[in-house]
């Protein structure tokens, strides 16, 4: 399933309200007065893949270590599968797989050896089935050639993929990654983005946190973002580009009659730079706006117009660029 048929699923499951991660006014703050995360309330759609995303240092970990109930809140309240946490962990954690922060696994061990001793201290696995559990979690994350291959002679990519089939050794309703390409090479990040949309696709809700918007443009079909501990936006990302408003910009050197008559035309938030002035273009014939502009007398140079692109959005909700590699 590509991410277009995700994010066509997901929008489906609007109108039910089904959430599968929701909090109300949860917040972090640490000795000494520091909010890492400020009153949010997050709502991740049941059946959708849900780019958690901000700069590094933005609250995203803290938040994701406080749902899983590894850290307490400083106020708030939240749920996971609509349970409510920590009253109900014992019930709903088994139903949840993690990664946070990076996989963590004995390196003289191979794969699947870590994987049997992980999944020997979980009191919920059945060690009947062990076996075959961890041979369909390898196989799910296409580690089942490595997996008699010791950890430390493992690839970044293959370390990450082992850490996320951790995660599935036992049925899960909701996975929590926490940065799962961090520090990947190209290949890399591409299996692994490739094993979450092919999670999603199988109706594992996924809570992805990530600094990179490439990451939520490729795999994510609802976004949530985070600046310096606070939720600034929450949507999908249809919703998201649907509020992106075409601006036209018109390079000259008669910037201030160029703005007269850019407000005549009651084109939106006119503003001048150092090349020109830029407008929103509503609903306005951009031939009719170049035609104002040389009937009142405007020297242009250059016409355009430009629909802003999701780096565009984002660096206007925060005021910080986001990386948009990977």
């Amino acid at each position: 399933m590509t991410a277009a048929a995700i994010q066509s699923r997901a929008d489906k499951l609007d109108s039910a309200r089904q959430l599968a991660v929701s909090s109300s006014g949860l917040t972090k703050r640490f000795r000494g007065g520091q909010v890492a995360v400020d009153h949010i309330d997050l709502e991740v759609e049941a059946g959708s893949v849900y780019g958690f995303l901000g700069p590094n240092g933005s609250g995203k970990t803290t938040t994701i270590r406080m749902l899983l109930g590894l850290i307490r809140p400083t106020a708030g309240t939240h749920t996971l599968l609509g349970k409510s946490i920590p009253e109900r962990s014992g019930e709903v954690l088994p139903h949840i797989g993690s990664l946070v922060e990076g996989p963590a696994f004995h390196p003289y061990l191979s794969g699947r050896d870590n994987l049997r001793r992980l999944d020997a201290a979980d009191r919920h696995a059945d060690p009947r089935t062990a076996r075959v559990r961890i041979g369909a979690a390898l196989d799910r994350v296409g580690l089942t050639a490595a997996a008699g291959k010791r950890y430390r002679n493992y690839s970044l990519g293959m370390r990450q993929r082992l850490g996320i089939c951790a995660a599935l050794l036992q049925p899960r309703q909701l996975l929590i990654l926490d940065e799962p390409t961090n520090g990947l090479d190209p290949q890399g990040t591409r299996e692994v983005r490739s094993l979450v949309i092919d999670l999603a696709a199988s109706g594992v809700t996924v809570l992805l946190s990530t600094h990179l918007l490439a990451e939520v443009e490729q795999i994510c079909s609802h976004v949530g973002v985070m600046h310096r501990g606070r939720l600034v936006a929450q949507s999908s990302l249809t919703e998201l580009r649907a509020g992106s408003a075409p601006r036209v910009h018109v390079e000259t050197a008669d910037p201030a009659l160029a703005q007269r008559c850019l407000v005549r035309l009651r084109l939106g938030d006119p503003l001048v730079d150092e090349t020109g002035v830029s407008a929103e273009l509503g609903s306005a014939d951009p031939a009719a706006v170049v035609s104002a502009l040389v009937h009142d007398g405007v020297r242009v140079r250059a016409f355009g117009v430009r629909v802003p692109d999701l780096e565009d959005l984002f660096v206007g909700l925060t005021g910080e660029g986001f990386d948009v590699s990977g």
